[in-house]
């Protein structure tokens, strides 16, 4: 076949002898187009609809295609030829990353992700090991052909080359098209780069190169408008607040004061699980007890609002009622430098010992920064776990989730009281690996998506070790002295695997309505003093650090929050998503349609009543405000001008994170602040009450009580010779004496 193709290209060149450089140019471009427009409708959901829209699609490779290539127009030779295919190369190179990125996590590349590649360390290569396709390395078919033909001189050099002006023309073709692209964009789809729109409306309207350099111009712009920011860009944003503050519900408001806190982060966990089943069987039955618990709120429309920071957009909303960035992490391009005045230093300063669990290693995410500026006292990463070492007892992402937790009870025991403990689990992370213990405790799904098939198996693993969890608390006295919310940071199954869903949902097909729907993830607040039951209030990952405050009775009338009380009369049931859709009582946004909530009939906004028209429209100032307004937060630091008198500013270098410190200062706690668990039961620990069936410590503990025997064994041995040996001994000197002359 390659010969053939060979064949037909040195032909097509022979025909074409007065200008083979033009001749290149043109096949190059012809494949640099052809494998991107392909890879637009096999690989990305663009939701390309309608003749203008697949005009669109078609063009907007081009604009950039040939100002790339362009530059080899201005050389002569064979170096004009290399050059062109090294342009060829670095735009399918971003072709083939964006392929196994989005084919995960149904974004696009960016600059701030790209730039965060050592906070995510040694897993990126897990994820891409998993997501990878042999048909992917097709998009290098085209370069690889023409590298040989050049190598082997199959084409024939143009040692004359174009004329100045024809490059040049060239190049300016290119510029034009750039701007023909973007009105006809414009025009089908206004406001593309000034209102809060997915990256995938980026890329369909304006093309893959073109978000690159989009991309990295916000980038740019989040580092200028820090430099830029000033005091009075928080008055605006503090009104905004205000007038949208939900008073607290005096019914709850202080009922938890004084009580601890655990926060317990299920890894990629869906609301769909909850009382979900697999050939009868429950998937977390655990998990399903403790939502329809009597003293459990369960929320049940409650959405994940993350966009590309998944896991560290979930963590920042939670701990700061803060909004992740459109693009990249906030974490990790704020973490390190920003202010905040987050939930952990704002407990802290009021007695609470503040506490994060997670089994990888710390510099994931930046968490280890992070954490500083976040007020955490300690961080208990995975330095902290001496089965952190051992291969058998990873899984994916880090420690298996039963190991983790029963290892991480010996530092619960020892926090201070009240403590604020947040528990990040992670054995039911993408791309859900599993060991034989993971797959024999429950059946796989069989949808035929890889991806998908072993998501409840790792879910049900994560299940059982929140049951041992819960177990110990019990036991252990911790469980009714604390408030317990649980909650799923983000979706597991993305919306590139709708056959599978459709499968899972038992639905022939899957809507945009029904993938709205598939955003939800759980939230349960559970305490001794609640009055249990299934909330239906609408609601997101931005409210939850409002909730927590009220329920402890905390004052949270001055804060620069962007969530409000789930629990509220009051509380304005909009859920705001990274990319501005939105999720209301009345009215569902996903991926650009609208959509009834009660009933799930799609929504025609020209069609629409005058009525509904101005409910959506009134909705999408709301959320875009909210959007912009946190935005505006983060990446300009403003918090750094916004002074409580309630309130002290963290001073970073005051953390520190050592496995060194963190013992000594726990060590010391137990003195000076007797009220942990440990102190309580005077010194004696209560790891002995912790029950796991974890198969690694079970084997663990047969190996170490069949050495206890032998040494036991040894040591008898080793008596009962030094006891012949004395006796031995006592009776030699007489029978020397009775020989000797």
């Amino acid at each position: 076949m390659i010969k053939k193709i060979s064949l037909q290209i040195k032909n097509f060149f022979v025909q074409n002898r007065t200008r083979p450089i033009v001749s290149f140019f043109l096949i190059n471009l012809f494949f640099i187009e052809l494998k991107t427009v392909i890879e637009y409708y096999i690989n990305f959901n663009l939701g390309i609809k309608g003749m203008m829209q697949v005009l669109i699609a078609v063009l907007n490779p081009l604009p950039t295609a040939i100002l790339f290539l362009s530059i080899a127009l201005y050389f002569r030779g064979y170096l004009a030829y290399w050059l062109m295919i090294l342009m060829n190369l670095l735009q399918t190179l971003w072709l083939f990353a964006n392929i196994l990125y989005y084919r995960e996590f149904s974004d696009f590349l960016s600059f701030s992700i790209m730039s965060s590649g050592s906070s995510v360390g040694e897993n990126l290569g897990k994820s891409i090991a998993g997501i990878v396709h042999i048909s992917d390395f097709l998009v290098f078919l085209d370069i690889a052909v023409l590298i040989l033909l050049l190598i082997f001189r199959q084409i024939t050099s143009d040692k004359q080359g174009l004329l100045r002006r024809f490059s040049l023309l060239t190049s300016a073709l290119g510029f034009v098209l750039v701007f023909v692209v973007f009105g006809l964009a414009n025009s089908n789809r206004s406001g593309l780069l000034t209102r809060s729109f997915d990256n995938n409306y980026i890329v369909k309207y304006l093309g893959l190169n073109e978000y690159a350099a989009f991309n990295a111009l916000q980038t740019h712009n989040q580092a200028v408008s820090r430099q830029k920011a000033t005091a009075a860009e928080l008055k605006p944003i503090q009104k905004w607040i205000n007038s949208h503050r939900a008073p607290a519900n005096v019914k709850y408001y202080g009922v938890e004061k004084g009580k601890n806190v655990f926060v317990f982060h299920l890894e990629s966990f869906q609301q769909f699980l909850i009382d979900y089943k697999v050939n009868g069987k429950e998937v977390t039955p655990n998990l399903n007890a403790f939502y329809h618990d009597q003293h459990t709120i369960s929320f049940d429309n409650f959405y994940n609002q993350v966009g590309q920071g998944k896991t560290s957009d979930a963590e920042t909303m939670l701990d700061n009622s803060l909004f992740g960035l459109p693009s990249g992490s906030a974490m990790v391009k704020y973490g390190t430098s920003n202010t905040f005045q987050s939930g952990p230093a704002i407990l802290s300063q009021m007695g609470y010992t503040t506490a994060a669990f997670h089994g990888d290693v710390p510099s994931f995410w930046n968490r280890n920064n992070t954490y500083k500026s976040w007020g955490y006292d300690y961080f208990f990463s995975k330095g902290f776990y001496p089965n952190s070492l051992k291969a058998d007892y990873n899984v994916g992402y880090g420690m298996l989730d039963k190991i983790f937790l029963k290892d991480s009870a010996k530092y619960i025991q020892q926090l201070p009281q009240p403590f604020y403990a947040k528990i990040i689990t992670v054995t039911n992370h993408y791309p859900y690996e599993t060991n034989k213990e993971i797959s024999n405790q429950f059946p796989a799904t069989t949808t035929g998506d890889k991806t998908v098939d072993h998501y409840v198996q790792t879910a049900h693993y994560l299940d059982t070790a929140f049951g041992e969890f819960l177990s110990w608390l019990k036991t252990s006295g911790l469980y009714n002295n604390s408030v317990i919310y649980v909650y799923g940071d983000h979706y597991g199954i993305s919306e590139n695997h709708q056959q599978a869903i459709a499968q899972l949902l038992k639905k022939s097909e899957i809507t945009n309505y029904d993938l709205a729907q598939f955003q939800k993830v759980p939230f349960m607040v559970h305490a001794s003093n609640l009055q249990g039951g299934i909330n239906h209030t609408y609601g997101g990952e931005i409210d939850v650090l409002p909730t927590l405050f009220d329920l402890l009775g905390i004052p949270n009338n001055d804060t620069i929050q962007f969530g409000n009380d789930l629990l509220s009369t009051s509380h304005r049931q909009i859920v705001s998503f990274r990319n501005g859709d939105f999720a209301t009582p009345t009215v569902i946004k996903m991926n650009g349609t609208y959509w009834h909530t009660t009933t799930g009939k799609a929504i025609k906004y020209k069609d629409a009543s005058k009525s509904m028209k101005a409910y959506i429209d009134a909705t999408q100032r709301y959320v875009d405000q909210q959007l912009d307004y946190s935005d505006e937060v983060v990446t300009g630091d403003l918090l750094r001008f916004y002074h409580r008198s309630d309130f002290k500013t963290l001073v970073k270098k005051d953390y520190n994170y050592t496995l060194k410190d963190s013992l000594a200062r726990l060590k010391q706690a137990q003195q000076t602040n007797p009220s942990s668990l440990l102190a309580k039961n005077h010194g004696k620990s209560l790891l002995s009450l912790y029950k796991t069936d974890e198969v690694m410590l079970k084997s663990t503990a047969k190996i170490k009580a069949y050495y206890e025997k032998i040494k036991e064994e040894k040591q008898q041995q080793e008596q009962q010779n030094s006891s012949k040996a004395s006796s031995s001994a006592s009776v030699q000197p007489s029978q020397a004496s009775s020989s000797s002359p």
